[in-house]
């Protein structure tokens, strides 16, 4: 039993010994002030897939090998490891800063690409604010302009519809909350808005639907010197959902809001 302990406490300092030992080679090559070393280890870590231990050798070569031949690839895989590490704020910034210093690079197409595919993956689900979708959409756009005829168009032509789908998701969901907490105005100009913003939207007909049943409820719930007013503008909401959809399925609902609208305005015109 003993002899376990000891062969076990053995094995333990081994392990100990030889961690130490390995961080210490690393810890010796960044503080030896020898670029060559330096930047072979960085070149090594990198190729390893020790992303974050080439980084921070890497941020100390930039300097120390800009306007030199190695400089170019030195960038392109600083910004790589930080894509590498899901650090998508920073790959954005430093694969565009790596196409606009490196011009004539081979590699310019693909970090333009992967610049703007990096904003992509900064953007969150349909339920939380789209600003990162909207600079995702422009960086793609981008890169569609400059190159027209790369075999990655394709690709983000796909992930820039993806992006308004959510986009889109986010209005509807915006404009229903409206909808729900029974403020009709809002609703009524945040479904307005999404149609404007999302003409291609296959909600277009339940959209219409809730314009003309916000603006009823709106009226409904008006003050008696408001009323005609909104009443009048009911009968527009649903005069246009009838046009566009004759054969909806809430057609009856909106002729009932057409009829009931007519009756009230009818009321007030008997008042005087």
């Amino acid at each position: 039993m003993k002899m376990s302990l000891r062969l076990l406490g053995f094995i333990l300092l081994s392990c100990l010994f030889l961690f130490s030992s390995c961080r210490s080679e690393f810890e010796i090559i960044r503080s030896s002030n020898d670029p060559q070393r330096i930047l072979a280890e960085a070149n090594a870590l990198y190729k390893e897939g020790e992303y974050h231990k080439a980084i921070t050798l890497y941020e100390i070569m930039i300097p120390v090998y800009r306007g030199r031949a190695e400089a170019e690839d030195i960038a392109y895989n600083y910004a790589d490891a930080h894509y590498q590490l899901k650090k998508f704020i920073s790959s954005a910034h430093y694969f565009k800063q790596f196409a606009s210093t490196y011009g004539n690079s081979p590699r310019k197409e693909e970090a333009d690409f992967l610049s703007a595919y990096s904003n992509v993956e900064l953007s969150p689900s349909d339920k939380l604010d789209q600003t990162s979708s909207i600079k995702a959409i422009d960086a793609l756009q981008t890169f569609i302009n400059a190159y027209p005829t790369s075999p990655r168009v394709n690709q983000c032509n796909q992930l820039i519809d993806d992006m308004r789908k959510k986009m889109e998701t986010k209005a509807y969901r915006s404009a229903k909350l409206y909808y729900d907490l029974r403020n009709f105005s809002s609703s009524i100009v945040s479904f307005e808005n999404m149609l404007k913003d999302y003409p291609e939207t296959d909600k277009e007909e339940e959209i219409r639907y809730l314009i003309a049943k916000s603006s009823f409820s709106f009226a409904e719930n008006s003050v008696y010197e408001k009323k005609k007013e909104r009443y009048m503008t009911t009968m527009d909401k649903c005069d246009i959902f009838l046009k566009k959809f004759p054969k909806g399925e809430k057609l009856s609902e909106v002729n009932t809001f057409v009829t009931k609208s007519k009756k009230e305005l009818n009321k007030i015109d008997n008042n005087g």
